[in-house]
């Protein structure tokens, strides 16, 4: 990795667009576990406020979740891709334009990887590929 760069893994439009098909199914696991781990927080927390141990399958249910999300988490994490908003589905793969970097910028519902933005500007910067 260059001394002036964040990465160490820059995508070529053609790498992120052959991993899109896998990051379209890890947005929606991560999504789906991330639902399970907010309503066992929500069903947890007003016995947690009593005073009350919890134990047994809820809690087993919700380690098994958390696991999930950070397995997940990993995947992304392991590639340098970036998950912006999780719900809207906005990823961020690096990439490099000349020695600039930038990231390729996919969103959920797109065909294909059609924009990039400075490592700064985010969403609102996307400027066609």
């Amino acid at each position: 990795m260059s001394e002036s760069h964040r990465f160490s893994k820059h995508y070529t439009r053609a790498e992120a667009r052959a991993l899109l098909p896998q990051v379209r199914r890890w947005l929606v696991e991560l999504r789906r576990q991330s639902r399970t781990v907010s309503r066992a927080d929500e069903r947890s927390a007003p016995l947690l406020a009593e005073g009350r141990d919890l134990g047994g399958g809820r809690v087993e249910d919700h380690i098994r979740a958390l696991a999930g999300l950070q397995e997940l988490a990993r995947e992304f994490e392991q590639r340098e891709i970036q998950i912006k908003d999780l719900e809207r589905g906005l990823v961020d793969f690096p990439s490099l334009r000349g020695d600039r970097e930038v990231f390729l910028c996919w969103r959920e519902g797109e065909d294909d990887i059609e924009y990039w933005h400075d490592l700064d500007s985010g969403y609102k910067g996307r400027e066609p590929v």
